[in-house]
């Protein structure tokens, strides 16, 4: 017997905190995180205490145990971290609470991301993620692999470099209409884009995610509990989490190597089980780390056709709103509006369902998350209104 997770389970709250610079936060970590499940929790209308399930990722010093004993909670069902990467845990710790939820382990599952880099440092997972194959070669930091996948992507397969540009301009586009983006009131042109310097060719400083202290939380519960919360469901439709054979963090001959690891029976599953294709989709939220891997996620999942067609579709015109017909990153993204691991993009894939983006998609039904590309493991999600169901 499969349980499905489609109109099982459904975001109920959603809550962050203001963005800091990086090591600039005024709270710990553990403070942050608990001020995003505070916020998250009262968006609910629940009783932080009533939650009785945590899960996180990207090494997220701030354990479901310790948390669920300063709040209070009333009973601990269900505790998780998830692996993979700063990114690539994203997706797959929203779909273990969603399990944990369907199968009865828990009722009401927070997922949470919190970082303050003066007490942690930056991405303590990546400790294991960078051996010594790579750092024989100077490899030591994930821009210099994916600046490696892209450049094959530019060359191999043909997709035009101004795909990658027009995803940044797209974040800095929306972002100065969020007043909680990091960029907004500091837009990004298209000449002040190709005049910054390279980091790792072919990436260009402003094709690389932010750093940030800060904290993000959303709510889950079970769709019987969801239709009797305050605030308006967002329901899970569908998910997929992981790799299959041919990719993984420790070789660079990956099959396909410019894939951002959302390869075809992953994502043919996803569109199987929620009973979805790549049109009913009406905006998306992709974790850009870098903007390479993005447009290489976005190819994956079918909303981009590959090689030069790539940049037919991605414009600035087509991924901004009003108007663009593929609505990308509408809060601003890691680029733009602020990067804690990517609890970014979740809140704002969420947040267009239910109504409270800062740049809404009229009437969105379907609001696709896309987690982790270039990771060791990699993730998407659907998001749905009632109606999608």
């Amino acid at each position: 017997m499969t349980l499905a997770l489609r109109g099982s389970v459904a975001v109920v709250g959603a809550g962050q905190t203001p963005y800091y610079k990086r090591g600039e936060s005024p709270r710990s970590t553990k403070a942050l995180v608990l001020e995003a499940l505070i916020e998250a929790a009262r968006d609910a209308g629940i009783d932080p205490r009533e939650i009785d399930g945590f899960a996180s990722w990207g090494d997220d010093p701030s354990e479901g145990t310790h948390v669920a004993t300063t709040l209070g909670v009333h009973e601990l069902r269900w505790s998780s971290l998830a692996w993979g990467g700063g990114g690539g845990g994203q997706v797959p710790a929203i779909l273990q609470a969603a399990a944990a939820i369907a199968t009865g382990q828990a009722s009401c599952v927070a997922v949470y991301r919190g970082m303050n880099q003066a007490e942690e440092g930056r991405m303590p997972y990546a400790k294991g993620h960078f051996p010594h194959h790579y750092a024989a070669h100077g490899i030591l930091t994930p821009v210099q692999v994916c600046a490696m996948r892209t450049q094959r992507m530019l060359e191999h397969d043909k997709v035009p470099a101004s795909a990658l540009e027009a995803l940044a301009l797209a974040g800095y586009h929306h972002a100065q209409t969020n007043p909680r983006a990091v960029a907004y009131g500091r837009p990004l042109d298209a000449e002040t884009y190709r005049a910054s310097r390279l980091i790792a060719e072919p990436l260009r400083l402003y094709d690389c995610s932010r750093e940030n202290d800060g904290a993000g939380a959303i709510i889950l519960t079970s769709a019987e509990r969801a239709r009797h919360s305050r605030g308006k469901p967002a329901w899970i439709l569908g998910g997929v989490q992981g790799f299959v054979r041919g990719w993984g963090e420790l070789t660079e001959n990956q099959d396909p190597y410019t894939s951002a690891g959302l390869v075809p029976p992953m994502v043919e599953r996803m569109w199987r089980e929620s009973g979805l294709t790549p049109s009913d989709v009406d905006v998306t939220q992709v974790y850009e780390n870098f903007t390479g891997p993005a447009v290489a996620s976005l190819i994956d999942v079918g909303l981009v056709p590959p090689g030069p067609a790539a940049g037919d579709v991605m414009t600035v015109q087509n991924l901004t709103l009003p108007g663009g017909r593929l609505p990308v990153n509408t809060a601003g993204g890691n680029l733009a509006d602020g990067f804690v691991h990517g609890i970014g993009v979740v809140l704002e894939a969420v947040r267009q369902i239910r109504g409270d983006s800062p740049n809404p998609v009229p009437n969105a039904k379907v609001s696709l998350l896309l987690g982790g590309p270039g990771a060791p493991q990699v993730g998407a999600v659907l998001f749905g209104s009632d109606t999608a169901l």
